[in-house]
């Protein structure tokens, strides 16, 4: 493997936190572990960290390969790296899968040490601010008393602003990418559905499919192909697809026709293969849960009022998903507060999934703050 810029070979590392965690929920963890994978090195001064925050199908491989023969790099390779927008030359990149993550975190695949079996649908719901907290175990652990800054994209960024709001004396900068202060209806809506698909595969058995070898892959297929369209916007999916079909004339018949349509089977399929359905549904329902506000209870500019870092937002034209108003929601809140906000609406057709393009306006962008922020120290 010979990658420009590429942080090369990296393995991912387990944090094993014995200090109890009581969830959202009211569940008590005694202990429970983190996945984790660092990249660049942590200054004499402890203050070059950044911890980058995963959004729903995410995990803490962001940069580099576990082996040369791997496929694929990290899911944020063209952002992290040395002389990347998020320079590890200079930053002290961290990144972590989720509580409840399925990637090396504990979570229902889990073994609970109770029952000495998988946690399966005994595993707790958990929220965005029992991901902050456990997160901030592990940044305690790594000897970072501030982070530099904390990075997300989409349930990413919604991390980002729980740091600030639960961490203000912890956290410099805050990067909210393509994310919203809490979710629309439309969105719970989406995430519903998508819970549904795979509650109602046979195979799910309640949670507790493990034990029975099986996994509710026509549920979890279904609901990544609703994902993917709620991803991408109407014109990347005319100009990719259009109504291309797979054969010169129609087959009249129930097989796949379109090319969105093998595109969706194709990404429902992978996803299948890799994402555990529980996991899936936690993530989903921690979407639903985060705000800020308690149900419009209190204003958000009340909420941002002890926030003392300060931030960069960024929106994409073409996300509806997550449109740019959501994003000036946040903006206005944090005004009203007097804090430092910088913002920025790129122009880009890929919808929700423009946050992990190589636009190069969207890396500049992103570039001149991550030196700001070097600059502030």
């Amino acid at each position: 493997m010979n990658e420009k810029n590429s942080v090369g070979i990296v393995k991912s590392k387990i944090f094993k936190c014995k200090n109890s965690l009581k969830l959202d929920c009211g569940v008590m963890l005694n202990e429970y572990e983190l996945a984790y994978e660092t990249y660049g090195k942590l200054n004499t001064k402890c203050d070059n960290a950044v911890l980058v925050c995963h959004a729903l199908s995410g995990n803490h491989h962001l940069a580099g390969r576990y082996s040369s023969s791997d496929k694929y790099p990290g899911w944020w390779d063209s952002l992290i790296g040395p002389n990347k927008p998020l320079d590890t030359n200079k930053f002290f990149v961290i990144g972590v899968n989720n509580l409840g993550g399925g990637h090396g975190s504990t979570g229902p695949k889990s073994i609970n040490p109770k029952t000495k079996k998988p946690w399966g649908s005994k595993f707790p719901i958990v929220t965005i601010q029992d991901w902050t907290s456990s997160q901030n175990e592990l940044i305690s652990y790594l000897g970072i008393s501030k982070l530099s800054g904390v990075l997300g994209g989409s349930l990413g960024g919604m991390q980002a602003i729980q740091w600030s709001i639960q961490y203000p004396e912890k956290i410099k900068n805050a990067i909210v990418i393509a994310a919203a202060p809490n979710l629309t209806a439309q969105n719970i809506a989406f995430n519903e559905v998508a819970r549904q698909a795979i509650v109602t595969d046979t195979s799910f058995n309640k949670g507790d499919y493990y034990k029975l070898g099986v996994t509710p892959k026509t549920g979890l297929r279904i609901a990544r192909m609703l994902g993917h369209i709620t991803y991408l916007s109407d014109d990347v999916m005319g100009q990719k697809f259009g109504r291309k079909t797979k054969n010169t004339n129609y087959q009249y018949n129930l097989n796949t026709e379109f090319e969105i349509e093998s595109y969706l089977n194709y990404q429902g399929d992978k996803f299948a293969k890799d994402f555990d359905a529980n996991t899936y549904i936690r993530m989903t329902k921690a979407l639903d849960y985060f705000d800020p506000t308690n149900g419009n209870k209190k204003k958000l500019s009340a909420v941002f009022k002890k926030i003392k870092s300060s931030f960069l937002i960024i929106s994409f034209t073409s996300d509806w998903r997550f449109s740019p108003k959501r994003s000036k929601e946040i903006v206005k809140a944090l005004l009203d507060n007097n804090i430092s906000v910088s913002y920025a609406e790129i122009i880009a057709t890929s919808g929700h999934d423009a946050f992990l393009m190589s636009d190069g306006r969207y890396h500049d962008i992103l570039g001149s703050y991550f030196k700001k922020m070097l600059g502030a120290k």
